[in-house]
């Protein structure tokens, strides 16, 4: 096993799109870090010249700043880019989305979790902002989930799955046979380093040799749904991946730059059946019939949303998006690039 220095060498990658003032937050928070990136990418894919005019005026450390034409926009594209651009003493990349902000020790957290776990390919950090947990509760109710001694409540769409048995039925972090698994955001603030199959891109890191063997795939256009989780369940099949729940930050899930909620709809559907697929390509009658269900289940849900919710117009453009999606698969299945 290679050995892992006392202190390593790392770039960071951030893919932006038309969010300069979400970009000039985390980069404020950069500054506060106990460990500070040996260099710093910024690949610019926003049309407009905002976040260029920013970097212009303010002065960040080892930074450098691209911005891509237009042959070279979108997430995955954007990434590769600049993994290609990250210099050749960096032991470790990592990437984090443009509306992230970081905690003062988010990088000395996250790189000791290669220190202390010398297999480890690749480790996500932890969003803290997003979910209440309670710990050392004494009773668990049926609409609450518990792991390792803290839990918190289902939302509406897996409180439905399991009194319909189609919960998943693995460990957060990994993907069951019908897919649709629990998300990282399922981890309990711990402290702790869990061992995993997939994270979120935005706060994520890696080995950088694994981008000797594989890259971000170009199947996945512009906005890129699931990109994270494709290049990660490949990334498992080469070595351990990692989150470490003490390396937190915060969020903001800045708006600006998603795609419309009819083309949102139907990446659920057809990015979720592609990723599915990379780790399942050949599932049981089975699973399919569960992945199916799933799939219905949560476009009734979203629908409801049209009556439960004030986004009304949102609610019913994403779950047309959804039928839409869900239905080019019977003629159009997404096909790999590989």
């Amino acid at each position: 096993m290679e050995k892992i220095p006392e202190t390593l060498n790392f770039s960071l990658v951030v893919c932006t799109y038309k969010r300069h003032e979400s970009l000039f937050k985390l980069l404020k928070s950069l500054e506060n870090q106990t460990v500070y990136p040996n260099k710093i990418l910024i690949i610019d894919g926003s049309p407009d010249a905002k976040t260029e005019d920013l970097l212009k005026k303010e002065s960040f450390r080892n930074l450098e700043y691209f911005k891509v034409k237009p042959k070279n926009r979108g997430l995955t594209k954007q990434r590769n880019f600049g993994i290609e651009r990250v210099a050749t003493s960096s032991e470790v990349v990592c990437f984090l989305d443009d509306d992230i902000v970081l905690t003062p020790t988010y990088f000395q957290n996250l790189l000791n979790t290669y220190r202390k776990f010398p297999d480890a390919l690749g480790v996500g950090g932890y969003i803290k902002n997003e979910i209440d947990w309670i710990k050392d509760k004494e009773v668990i109710k049926f609409d609450e989930f518990e792991y390792d001694g803290f839990s918190r409540k289902l939302a509406s769409r897996h409180l439905l799955r399991k009194k319909l048995g189609l919960q998943p039925d693995v460990p957060p972090g990994y993907m069951p046979d019908f897919s649709n698994g629990y998300a990282i955001g399922f981890l309990p603030p711990t402290g702790k380093s869990y061992k995993v199959e997939s994270f979120m891109g935005g706060v994520a890191s890696y080995r950088k040799g694994i981008f000797d063997k594989i890259n971000f795939s170009s199947y996945f256009e512009g906005y890129g749904l699931y990109e994270d989780m494709d290049f990660c369940l490949r990334a498992s099949k080469l070595g351990q991946l990692y989150v470490n729940t003490s390396a937190q930050l915060y969020h903001h899930h800045n708006e600006s730059g998603r795609p419309n909620q009819f083309k949102y709809g139907k990446m659920v559907l057809r990015n979720g059946w592609y990723v599915w697929r990379v780790k399942y390509p050949s599932p049981d009658l089975k699973s399919r019939i569960k992945w199916h269900a799933t799939a219905f289940l949560l476009t009734l849900v979203r629908f409801s949303n049209v009556f439960t919710t004030s986004q009304r117009k949102k609610a019913l453009t994403e779950s047309l998006g959804r039928v839409a999606g869900w239905w080019s698969l019977l003629w159009n299945k997404p096909k790999s690039d590989k």
